[in-house]
């Protein structure tokens, strides 16, 4: 039985698309994979709803900015440094991938120490702080974008990988049939699907409330709203709002004609898999560090969608993009073309495979 450690957490951008990877490894058989994540927040329920073992430990926040807080924290990030290495001493995994967040840093740095061998993937175009920490560690560096080998420099050319984002098996076999069963809408009629975040976006939920009456004129419009949110807006013929998808969000997806959301990782490949042509409102300012909007600007300049910057955001820009792909079949079909390209490259079974043939002895390897 071969051991490989998995990594990474905090939000469901940094678990997810791990899990894409971790699920066709199981499928092998003659293999166990562990989780190492945070001892708090959602990392250990949707690691284990996916049927793996997790150890949590503790983790603190990595931040670019002054605050009090970085004191304690960097006392938490030393206790996960430890309690990450009693585990990994423990149950001796062949290999350790990280699929960033700051919860990975520890593990990295404790597989690093134990001379585990490390693998880590970014989502983005430019790589967050865990992921530059871990570089430093890492046998090979998995990226969804080309663009990014820019962000890390010449001494890391030869470890990159392009993979694209490691999306989970169910989009791939997502049913449409079954997305308009689940939300009671007929064949024929028009469905835009707007997703804010896994917490939903308060942005992008008022702008919804501001052109819902424009909106329905093309579409019923289901709204995921967030699990947390207090909304009024009432549901109607022409209007679907939810709190939270799981496991019928990818057939959900595959029913919609058009996605409106943030342009986070996970989003983004999700709707690429599936061929979705999309209308991006990045999340930008003080509060992040443009990732999103790089994301965005990558899938406009392909063809695969339509970002809606801050500069240029409005209910009336909004109304406008959508309802210009609402009238033209032709450009739909190419936002969608363009979007099928960039998903169809599986990068969980790229990295899975890839995963499997390290964790092998070197005896039993076969070139790749």
């Amino acid at each position: 039985m071969v051991h490989i450690a998995f990594t990474g957490g905090g939000t469901g951008g940094h678990i997810y698309p791990g899990l894409a990877a971790a699920s066709y490894i199981q499928k092998q058989g003659n293999y166990r994979i562990f989780w190492i994540g945070s001892n708090k927040g959602m990392d250990r329920s949707i690691v284990e709803g996916a049927g793996l073992e997790f150890f949590g430990i503790p983790s603190g926040k990595l931040r670019r900015y002054f605050s009090l807080q970085n004191c304690s924290d960097a006392f938490k990030a030393g206790a996960g440094f430890f309690a990450a290495r009693k585990i990994l001493q423990r149950e001796k995994p062949a290999l350790l991938f990280s699929k960033g967040g700051f919860v990975s840093v520890p593990p990295c740095t404790a597989a690093a120490s134990l001379g585990i061998p490390v693998f880590t993937h970014e989502s983005d175009v430019s790589p967050g702080l865990a992921t530059k920490i871990n570089l430093r560690f890492a046998r090979k560096i998995f990226t969804a974008y080309e663009e990014t080998a820019g962000f890390l420099g010449e001494s890391y050319t030869n470890k990159i990988i392009v993979s694209g984002n490691p999306v989970r098996p169910e989009f791939r076999s997502a049913d449409p049939a079954k997305g308009r069963a689940f939300l009671g809408i007929k064949d024929g009629e028009r469905i835009l699907l707007v997703l804010g975040a896994s917490q939903g976006a308060r942005q992008i939920n008022e702008l919804v409330r501001e052109t819902l009456n424009e909106l329905t004129k093309y579409y019923t419009v289901v709204h995921q709203v967030g699990p947390h949110t207090e909304w009024d807006v009432k549901a109607g013929e022409k209007y679907r709002p939810y709190p939270f998808f799981k496991e019928e969000m990818p057939h959900v997806l595959a029913a919609a004609e058009l996605v409106l959301g943030r342009s986070g990782a996970g989003t983004l490949w999700e709707c690429a898999v599936l061929g979705r042509p999309m209308v991006l409102i990045p999340l930008s300012g003080s509060g992040t560090r443009g990732d999103q909007v790089e994301n965005a600007r990558f899938f406009e300049n392909a063809g695969a969608a339509v970002s809606l910057t801050a500069d240029i955001l409005s209910p009336g820009s909004l109304i406008g993009t959508i309802v210009s792909i609402a009238l033209d079949p032709a450009k739909r079909n190419r936002l969608a073309a363009a979007s099928a390209r960039l998903g169809a490259t599986d990068g969980a079974k790229l990295i899975a495979d890839t995963l499997m043939h390290e964790a092998m002895p070197d005896h039993h390897r076969k070139p790749v």
